[in-house]
């Protein structure tokens, strides 16, 4: 915590969050570390800032410090704020989908929009300076699936690969279709090992997903080391498969799902390899 002093202004504040290694903050930490000035004085203060660009306010009473190297854009990376702020809300998160695919090797860019998988309840999707967050609500986070990544600001919490293997095909809509998802899980299972099909992993997600998984690990990617394990692990911990669609707005009539993973093969996947 920052020495509370009688005399600082709210920049030199500003100033001595940044040289700590801190790009956010929330109006009650102003209050407290700031006690001379009054609510009033705050909300003006933070409100003049808001207006020169010096600070953005990205959620009820939480705001990014805009330090000069971020000061054309107006807006940070997510990966700058986004521990210290699910701190603040004292909530679970973790960075999903096609920006944690990337810090696995997969994907040759970050994506420009971020998605971020949270526990209820919602939060809704912000869109500011041109950068789009998306959050994605679910029942619980899944800790063990859970990795942990340097920044300049400490961690960020990432899905391991597996995880974000499943949830690419979860939320395959998010990321532009099953054709995108595939392409991107060619590329990740690499690094996907056999163990890490485990029971954590297949009582956290749907077995529908991990159905598709299967079939597309098999069929689609052609790595039978990968299925064989994963559907060993389905059938020792006693999973049912159901017959289901692999994709899942499309018509089943007519398609087969003669595979052992029961999917109902009523679209072709095709990746850009």
């Amino acid at each position: 915590m920052i020495n509370q002093e009688k005399n600082i202004s709210i920049n030199q504040w500003l100033d001595a969050i940044l040289a700590r290694g801190s790009y956010s903050f929330s109006k009650e930490m102003v209050t407290i570390q700031l006690p001379t000035l009054s609510d009033t004085a705050v909300k003006r203060a933070l409100n003049r800032l808001s207006r020169k660009g010096k600070i953005l306010s990205l959620f009820k009473g939480y705001y990014l410090i805009i330090s000069p190297p971020f000061a054309a854009k107006g807006i940070l990376p997510p990966t700058l704020y986004l521990d210290h702020f699910f701190k603040h809300l004292n909530r679970s998160y973790y960075l999903g989908l096609l920006n944690a695919a990337v810090y696995h090797g997969a994907g040759h860019q970050q994506p420009q929009e971020y998605f971020i998988i949270t526990e209820f309840p919602v939060l809704r999707t912000t869109a500011k300076k041109g950068l789009k967050v998306n959050y994605i609500s679910i029942k619980k986070i899944p800790a063990s699936l859970i990795e942990k990544k340097k920044t300049e600001t400490g961690y960020i919490d990432i899905s391991n690969a597996i995880l974000t293997a499943c949830d690419l095909i979860q939320f395959e809509k998010r990321v532009g279709g099953l054709n995108r998802a595939a392409t991107v899980l060619y590329e990740l299972m690499e690094v996907i090992e056999q163990e890490d099909f485990n029971k954590e992993l297949l009582d956290h997600v749907h077995i529908a997903v991990l159905q598709r998984l299967g079939y597309m690990l098999e069929y689609v990617l052609r790595n039978q080391v990968l299925a064989d394990a994963l559907y060993e692990r389905l059938i020792n911990n006693q999973k049912t498969l159901f017959r289901t669609k692999l994709h899942r707005e499309k018509p089943t009539r007519g398609f087969s799902s003669h595979n052992r993973w029961k999917v109902i093969i009523n679209f072709i996947i095709e990746i850009d390899t």
